[in-house]
């Protein structure tokens, strides 16, 4: 199916095998996000995969209110534009409120609706209202069929460039699990489509550095799966130093292993196309 949109964000998308959204969790400090947005475009880069860094400014889920919750909404934006001017790279970042969305649209390329807020009815109305790229995240207690309810808002709204995240289905207590028909049904609606493989992993109920808060090592199996069912995005989380992050620390990629990842999905993405 010829998709709906050629661009996103500014990045033709029309041509690529794949595309990537990766970067830390949260923000943790100005620095560490520079470095990790132009080691990430360097990579993708020398293999011709379009790029958007992510970062969250204020994570408000989290399981303690003694969880590292970002730098907040004026700093986190603050430090977001540096990295666009920087590492000269689309940004996107969650926003949690429609109050949030008039402040961070004028730094942000992509509005990102979280999962947890993908029926909030005057969120998804102000994202369609920004005119920015907007990634909505399905619920991981919605079918894909239920995408439709915040699509439509963003549409009715005015939003036009659309992303549409798969982050896995809730299985019984305290498990996630990737339904590779998931991403072949959100395709159907005319939008590219984005599997956000490092959430999947995360078992729900667990402080970010709790051992059992994740199951890292699947990460890689997952994503050349959901490549390989025709996925336009891939999104990652990714750390330097994954036992030192201050969110998901059980659940990012290490950067290390990103470039033999690409590498691997490009060469599925390339056969899956032919044989699409």
């Amino acid at each position: 199916m010829r998709l709906k949109i050629d661009k996103f964000a500014g990045l033709d998308i029309s041509s690529a095998k794949l595309c990537l959204i990766a970067g830390p969790c949260v923000l943790e400090g100005e620095g560490q996000a520079i470095d990790i947005a132009g080691t990430v475009k360097e990579i993708c880069g020398k293999l011709f995969i379009p790029y958007i860094f992510k970062a969250s400014y204020l994570k408000d889920n989290r399981t303690t209110q003694a969880s590292y919750q970002g730098p907040g909404l004026e700093k986190g934006l603050a430090i977001l534009q540096k990295v666009k001017a920087q590492a000269g790279v689309p940004v996107l970042s969650d926003v949690h409120c429609e109050h949030q969305v008039e402040k961070a649209g004028k730094v942000l390329d992509v509005l990102q609706i979280p999962a947890y807020l993908s029926k909030q009815t005057s969120l998804a109305l102000a994202c369609g209202r920004s005119g920015k790229a907007i990634n909505i995240k399905k619920g991981q207690f919605m079918s894909a069929d239920e995408i439709a309810i915040p699509l439509d808002k963003v549409l009715s709204a005015g939003g036009k460039e659309i992303l549409l995240t798969e982050r896995g289905v809730t299985f019984g207590y305290k498990d996630m699990v990737l339904d590779l028909r998931n991403l072949l049904r959100l395709r159907e609606f005319g939008y590219p489509v984005a599997a956000d493989i490092t959430h999947m992993v995360r078992i729900p109920g667990y402080t970010s550095t709790d051992p059992k808060g994740g199951l890292s090592a699947y990460i890689l199996p997952l994503a050349r799966s959901a490549v390989a069912c025709g996925c336009d995005f891939l999104f990652l989380e990714v750390h330097p130093d994954p036992q030192k992050a201050l969110c998901d620390a059980e659940s990012v990629l290490n950067l290390n292993l990103l470039e033999q990842l690409l590498q691997d999905c490009l060469e599925i993405a390339e056969i899956a196309g032919r044989r699409d």
